[in-house]
């Protein structure tokens, strides 16, 4: 295992000012986006649409890597270059989606587990030939009545150590994303109370197996109300409560923490990090951003893949949302920039 590769690049992906760009869409997702811009999913259009968002000029000055899919990593640009070494030349990290999705979990109804450990170690070795070099698997915890259960939690937990250890073996820096779902009615205390579990969960398996915390994301929810819960906390108390269960529950070994926006609007997924970074609280590990919609909902929007000029509009919108996120990494960012 090259620590040091490693270190050098987890610590790259959250410096100063930039995030990383999710856009590893699945083919349905990507499909059932496409259609609602009037847009034939094909590999064609799928391709079109996200070279034409990786070429939004000064990208690189907020985006520090972009996680592609396996249908993405092996394509190209409108000019012929690969998509990772593309991306590379201008200093942005290409990244990869391994997982294989999330499965019900036998014994467990209405739980999920993520899959995709066979053949993983291959995969990533094929991943970093073609230029990746970080990857991501998702699990989904769901709150519900008896919901998360033991179960749930440790083989979600065990897969994502198993992950990060094989992932770091090839050179890859594993983000680790448990994510705690918005879907139910539940507080923003119990969402709390299940992510620091979780969090316990996962750094219990990654020690057992080895995990070179150093060289490790972490990709979490925040802490937030469910969205049927009657009682929505304010951007503050997100933040709060977001940064109190961080402070007692993840490792102060961890580089950096990329969020998720877990289904946040574009400016509460912005407002949110803002207000974490523009808190006067100490603590060893960077407050980025991992958005997917968040970052291109306005951008697809824009683009119906048939004029330069729609182009443009999406990669302006792609640039102008990633400039509030960077902005928001250090808490500068405000509504007044939106206008």
């Amino acid at each position: 295992m090259d620590t040091e590769m490693l270190e050098r690049n987890a610590s790259a992906l959250v410096g100063p000012g930039r995030g990383i760009l999710a856009a590893d869409e699945s083919t349905g997702t990507m499909s059932t986006r496409l259609s609602l811009v009037g847009v034939e999913s094909t590999a064609e259009a799928r391709r079109a649409y996200r070279a034409n968002l990786f070429s939004t000029e000064g990208a690189e000055s907020a985006i520090s890597g972009v996680i592609l899919y396996d249908e993405t990593i092996r394509q190209n640009m409108d000019d012929g270059q690969s998509i990772p070494d593309y991306l590379t030349a201008r200093g942005i990290l290409p990244g990869i989606k391994v997982d294989t999705g999330a499965k019900e979990l036998a014994g467990s109804e209405g739980e999920k587990v993520t899959e995709g450990l066979d053949c993983l170690r291959e995969r990533c070795e094929e991943y970093f030939k073609l230029g990746a070099r970080f990857v991501k698997w998702r699990a989904v915890i769901r709150i519900g009545d008896a919901a998360p259960t033991p179960n749930c939690v440790h083989v979600n937990s065990h897969a994502l150590a198993r992950y990060a250890a094989i992932s770091q073996e090839q050179g890859l820096v594993p983000i680790i994303e448990p994510e705690v779902l918005m879907d139910g009615d539940h507080d923003a205390d119990t969402c709390m109370e299940v992510t620091a579990w979780v969090l316990d969960e996962v750094w219990e398996q990654c020690m057992i197996q080895g995990v070179h915390l150093p060289g490790v994301l972490l990709k979490p929810n925040m802490i937030i109300s469910g969205k049927s819960c009657p009682e929505q906390s304010d951007v503050i108390k997100v933040a709060q409560m977001t940064v109190d269960c961080l402070t007692t529950h993840v490792p102060p070994e961890i580089p950096g923490i990329v969020f998720l926006s877990g289904g946040q609007s574009d400016l509460d997924a912005t407002a949110h990090l803002n207000a974490m970074n523009e808190m006067a609280v100490e603590h060893p590990w960077e407050l980025s951003y991992s958005y997917g919609r968040a970052l291109q909902a306005a951008a697809l929007q824009s683009w119906a893949g048939q004029s330069e000029a729609a182009n443009a509009a999406s990669r302006a919108s792609l640039s102008h949302r990633a400039k509030m996120n960077s902005l928001a990494r250090s808490g500068d960012w405000s509504m007044d920039l939106e206008e």
